[in-house]
């Protein structure tokens, strides 16, 4: 079974084609990505009317650039899946209007997936995947939680931000700090140039005894040594603020899912979402789950952020095991606010 997958949630439009294969995960056959980036940069920030009308513009460029490079037709495709939400709501609503009207134009059937639910699986793409059961530390621009993940479809929550992502504080500290969007990957580069050790940041809920997170106050802390560092601080202080901030939010995410995946018995910690790609996050990460007899899996870097590939594959993997029946009656909808609770292994 092939299946054509449409990510459309917020600033990056995706397309990829992925085959079901008896006994073996789902193999990635030909994805294209097109992020919005330069394009909200102006902004400094994500313009979501902006962003709808430019996933117009793309995603049936992306789709034929897809089918070509795979070498298939759009005659072999067996399902087309969407990302039906979370995420902006006009720009949901582009990629799954585009695959329903393929759908019912093809005579095949679609599928909403979860956004989320496409992170969490976005592992599976990568050599060697996971096995069931696992710890995922789910954690983006807007997400920041942590699931024990039993089976395609069955999750359950065992902490999550009470304010802020760890992706918000990452890009919001960036701002503050006077670097472009998107802000963490470019708070990531300055880091490297500085001293981690050089403010005292606070570590928000890292004793806490449970598995939430917060990251406001953090945000705050930054604001007020920035403040105190002046508008004509020099380049090494600034990077030295960076590298404290990067150590402060790795901290608290690398302790609290080590914390998890030591009390859930399991071995294996799954890390999935843009924040993902940090590498201090990574070395931190494997590092303290070496300790644990345990090990760390991640989405192909190029895939850590939103894409069509992992939309594919969640509707693939949810296919194999007759929890994607799919919809024929041309009708959709979009859910910009889905908690992932209210995904069940329930065949949709």
């Amino acid at each position: 079974m092939i299946v054509l997958g449409f990510e459309s949630s917020c600033d990056e439009t995706g397309v990829a084609l992925v085959e079901t294969r008896p006994g073996a995960a789902p193999r990635l056959l030909g994805e294209a990505l097109h992020s919005q980036a330069e394009m909200h940069a102006e902004y400094g920030g994500v313009v979501p009317e902006l962003a709808s009308r430019d996933h117009i513009r793309r995603v049936l460029p992306l789709a034929r650039q897809v089918l070509a490079e795979s070498g298939r037709t759009l005659a072999e495709v067996d399902l087309v899946a969407y990302t039906r939400g979370p995420g902006l709501a006009g720009a949901l609503l582009v990629g799954a209007g585009v695959a329903v009207a393929l759908g019912a134009a093809l005579g095949r059937p679609t599928f909403g997936v979860h956004h989320l639910e496409g992170h969490l699986l976005s592992p599976f793409l990568a050599d060697p995947a996971p096995e069931f059961p696992f710890v995922a530390l789910l954690v983006s621009g807007g997400h920041t939680q942590l699931m024990r993940v039993d089976a395609v479809g069955s999750y359950e929550l065992l902490g999550e931000t009470i304010d802020d992502a760890a992706g918000e504080a990452f890009d919001k500290s960036a701002k503050l700090l006077g670097l472009g969007y998107p802000g963490g990957p470019a708070l990531s580069r300055l880091a490297e140039f500085g001293d981690a050790t050089a403010f005292a940041l606070p570590r928000p809920l890292l004793h806490s005894g449970d598995l939430d997170f917060s990251f406001a106050g953090l945000k705050t802390a930054v604001m007020t040594q920035q403040r105190k560092l002046g508008p004509n601080v020099c380049e090494q202080s600034r990077a030295d603020l960076a590298a404290s901030t990067q150590a402060a939010i790795v901290d608290v995410l690398s302790a609290k899912a080590l914390r998890a995946l030591k009390a859930s018995g399991t071995k294996r910690l799954v890390v999935a979402g843009g924040v993902g790609a940090n590498r201090r996050l990574r070395e931190t990460l494997d590092a303290g789950a070496k300790k644990l007899g345990a090990r760390v899996f991640y989405p192909p870097l190029a895939l850590c952020t939103d894409n069509g590939a992992m939309i594919a594959m969640a509707a693939a993997m949810r296919l194999e095991r007759g929890l994607a029946q799919g919809s024929t009656d041309g009708a959709f909808d979009v859910r910009p606010r889905w908690p992932l609770d209210e995904v069940s292994a329930a065949a949709s």
